[in-house]
């Protein structure tokens, strides 16, 4: 496939192939999710949609890394529902694309990181990779995950992953549901290339239709499932002590002082 260079954005870069967008999150060393990389994320995902010549879009991180996750410090108290709610933007743009999406994840696949690969139809990661969703170690949780997570692996789980903040391999990821294929990290790309091959040969329009039938969360579940778990973070948890204590802990670099309120 002929391969051009759309544009190179400070957050994000995007590669072009023949009916093949390639977004790269672009933060390095860890790819953090930060708020401008959020508003280049949904600009680039609108412009990609509108383009009938695209079936599929993948999302990697530049580097040995996916992405650490969603900065910490967009978290505070000034920053965080402008943030929350821009990011769910993104998450609800890649659920309701018409493109096949596929996440690609070496290294770190955390919080919010890990819930856009989440979104994504497909994803295909090393085995080494490392995935999870450690909101809890900061007294928050992750709503997309606590919306979504349990349709994809079950609810025992789900309740493992956001309650236990525990991470697992690339290996585990696949075996639960989370990835499609877990391989050796120099297969990674091959494996990527063999999905696309037979993507691109069949017809963006019926990919399109067939993507909108098996997927009920945009219609059914997903929008109020969110859109709740969102209230209940903006206006009870990040209302507790313990999530304000939390966040400046880790900023601080400190053990957290937790209170039970």
């Amino acid at each position: 496939m002929t391969t051009q260079i759309a544009s190179t954005l400070s957050r994000v870069s995007i590669e072009r192939r023949t009916r093949v967008a390639e977004l790269r999150l672009n933060n390095p060393p860890l790819n953090v999710i930060d708020v401008a990389m959020i508003e280049q994320l949904s600009r680039q995902l609108a412009a990609l949609e509108a383009d009938p010549g695209l079936s599929v879009i993948t999302i990697s991180g530049a580097g040995n890394s996916f992405s650490a996750g969603v900065d910490v410090a967009a978290h505070s108290p000034e920053q965080v529902e402008e943030m929350l709610v821009t990011f769910h933007g993104v998450i609800r743009a890649l659920i309701r694309s018409q493109k096949v999406t596929i996440a690609v994840i070496r290294g770190s696949c955390l919080g919010g990181a890990a819930e856009v690969a989440l979104a994504c139809d497909m994803a295909y990661t090393a085995e080494s990779a490392t995935w999870g969703f450690p909101e809890i170690k900061l007294a928050c949780y992750p709503p997309v995950a606590a919306t979504a997570l349990a349709f994809l692996v079950g609810q025992k789980r789900a309740a493992d992953l956001i309650l236990t903040g525990r991470t697992i391999s690339g290996r585990e990821a696949a075996e639960m549901g989370l990835a499609n294929r877990a391989v050796p990290p120099p297969q990674l790309e091959r494996s990527v290339a063999e999905c696309l091959d037979r993507l691109t040969q069949l017809s963006s329009a019926a990919l399109a239709m067939a993507k909108k039938a098996i997927f009920p969360w945009d219609s059914m579940h997903f929008d109020k499932g969110l859109a709740r778990a969102e209230k209940i973070y903006l206006e009870e948890l990040r209302k507790t002590e313990d999530a304000q204590e939390g966040v400046e802990a880790f900023l601080q670099k400190r053990e957290p002082r937790w209170k039970g309120r």
